[in-house]
């Protein structure tokens, strides 16, 4: 009669894509899993995020590295049903104000220089390298990068948990605030506010831009760089669009149902927070961001907004990500970053391998919450 070691027992903090990402690769691996959010699956960034996947623009070399490897992980779930409507590869487009056109010109020379697709437009080209689009609202040129996608992060969530549930993972919604136990420097599990304790082996803590606050009373200090951030969803609108719009005054992506999302930062000032940790802005921005939408849009369709969430954008205080194992307090780990959506999938793969084994991936060398000790 042969006998097998006990599975490892991991709880992860947190609910939107990283949190489930490495649920899921750690179910696959054989650990015992246990996933606490505050409130629902996504209901922090990733249900708020304009989810772009991409690797665009000038950034360290192993960020970019990794980043591509995470569009590359989209790109294999694409290609195992191209039907979804919530995962497409429809390419991203880009301009600058009016007069940048040097600087639109030097972002797209550094992004051929490091082997990523980027094609430099004039207006009267943007029409054959991607539908839809309104060129009348491009001043000087633009980037198109063929390569990019994007994703609805809540559609994401909802397909990975179907095999979490699947592979025995076991699910506390409605958790409340969320702490790690630690006994003679280890981590120990982690207990919730009502009192409920959980004993694991590893903790993962994957909690956006509340990341730095969990781990604070651990004597572990991880700068926050977070902004406040607004996501839009249209009602449903006929459009052609395909590629995801970054641009001067909105970021736009095409969203399933015939729908949109918008995002962009000019109206941060606009948005007020609340003694209870709750968000408002006036309507009249919410429908200002729509109307800057139109404009981009071939035929500039009336958009209408249909909901907005607001809350904080997940940034270090580097910029870099925090991933990994927390030197100071051994079986703890973090994931705290920007471009979620892009690593989602394969932040996921790479900490669950290191929870598993031990062993450190070269990949997440550089981004080690070690280095702000």
């Amino acid at each position: 009669m042969s006998s097998t070691a006990p599975a490892k027992r991991v709880a992860i903090i947190g609910g939107g894509i990283i949190g489930v990402s490495t649920a899921v690769h750690l179910l696959r691996e054989g650990a015992s899993v246990i996933l606490l959010t505050e409130r629902g699956l996504a209901s922090e960034a990733s249900g708020r995020s304009l989810s772009w996947l991409n690797s665009a623009g000038e950034r360290s070399t192993p960020y970019h590295q990794l980043r591509v490897a995470g569009v590359d992980r989209y790109r294999t779930l694409f290609a195992a049903d191209p039907g979804r409507d919530w995962l497409q590869f429809g390419g991203g487009l880009m301009w600058n104000a009016a007069g940048q056109r040097a600087v639109t010109e030097a972002r797209h020379a550094y992004e051929k220089s490091i082997g990523y697709d980027s094609k430099l437009l004039a207006p009267e080209q943007i029409s054959s390298a991607t539908p839809g689009i309104d060129a009348s609202a491009v001043p000087d040129n633009a980037i198109f990068n063929p390569g990019e996608g994007w994703v609805s992060l809540p559609d994401l969530v909802d397909f990975l948990m179907e095999e979490f549930h699947a592979r025995g993972g076991e699910l506390v919604l409605n958790a409340g605030k969320v702490s790690v136990t630690v006994d003679a420097g280890r981590t120990t599990g982690v207990e919730t506010t009502a009192g409920g304790t959980y004993e694991a082996d590893a903790v993962l803590v994957a909690c956006g831009a509340a990341t730095p606050a969990v781990v604070a009373p651990l004597g572990v200090e991880i700068p926050n760089g977070s902004p406040v951030s607004m996501l839009v969803l249209t009602k449903p609108v006929d459009h052609k669009v395909k590629a995801v719009m970054n641009t001067p005054r909105a970021a736009v992506r095409p969203n399933p149902g015939s729908t949109f999302a918008l995002d962009h930062d000019w109206y941060e000032e606009d948005i007020t927070e609340h003694a209870d940790g709750s968000f408002s802005i006036p309507d009249e921005v919410v429908q200002e961001l729509a109307d800057e939408a139109s404009k981009l849009l071939a035929g500039n369709p009336e958009l209408k907004p249909a909901s907005w969430k607001i809350g904080y954008k997940p940034i270090p205080g580097d910029g870099e990500p925090v991933l990994g194992e927390l030197d100071q307090v051994p079986g703890c780990f973090v994931a705290f970053t920007h471009s979620g959506a892009t690593l989602g999938l394969i932040a996921g793969e790479l900490l669950a391998g290191e929870i598993m084994t031990g062993q450190k991936h070269p990949m997440l060398a550089t981004f080690r919450p070690g280095r702000f000790a």
